[in-house]
């Protein structure tokens, strides 16, 4: 059994939560694999990149595959769930439904047309921790894949939601439309903000629980 983790935008496969799963999995003999998902670039970041990037990671090798998404990561894990028959179940921490209205919404009509008038927007990189730029195709990459299936995934298989109903940056009220429309997703709302770092030990217990069917011959191994 593989798992592979998806970090979010901006971040890295060396990010916290990627840190915290990582050591939990592999005190119980378990190894995931964190992507790096700045494809091909953060400057020229490309969800649909991402999307490929993941898909061709699991066709490098045989077997069944979950995946572990936060934020954007989340996203994109669901969406290549729905592509990808060898994914057996996923977690998403606090995914980012909706990508292009969210982002449209909360920069505002002017911070909306100022970037795509100059073609690039400052966001905060949380590998390098410093001010970086993402060009305005990243917006346009996710109106397209959104175009395709609204924002909402098709979710067929076991999954597992975490987020926070203090998260300022994705609403939780995207992960409770998508638990509403599909009897595979079991979501749990947390008492924590979009990074749910104070809630890692709480996630980790219950993905342990979740995903026990399949990581149990894993630990064997």
């Amino acid at each position: 059994m593989r798992i592979l983790y998806l970090h979010g935008f901006a971040s890295g496969p060396g990010s916290a939560k990627g840190r915290a799963f990582d050591a939990h999995f592999a005190a119980r003999g378990i190894a995931i694999e964190r992507l790096d998902l700045r494809r091909p670039s953060l400057a020229h970041l490309r969800a649909s990149a991402m999307i490929a990037h993941v898909i061709e990671t699991i066709a490098a090798a045989p077997g069944p595959v979950i995946l572990i998404g936060s934020s954007l990561g989340g996203l994109t894990a669901a969406r290549v769930a729905a592509r990808e028959p060898r994914v057996v179940a996923q977690v998403l921490l606090a995914p980012a439904f909706q990508l292009f209205a969210r982002w449209r919404a909360r920069l505002g009509e002017d911070g909306w047309a100022a970037w795509r008038a100059t073609g690039w927007l400052t966001v905060h990189d949380y590998v390098t921790r410093a001010d970086a730029e993402v060009d305005f195709g990243f917006a346009e990459d996710a109106e397209a894949l959104d175009k395709i299936d609204g924002g909402w995934p098709a979710v067929h298989i076991p999954t597992w939601i975490f987020h926070g109903r203090a998260d300022d940056v994705v609403d939780i009220a995207g992960s409770r439309t998508v638990a509403a429309r599909s009897p595979e997703v079991h979501l749990t709302e947390l008492d924590d903000d979009h990074q749910l770092i104070a809630s890692v030990p709480t996630i980790l217990a219950a993905v342990d629980r979740a995903l026990a069917p399949w990581l149990a011959p894993a630990a064997r191994l």
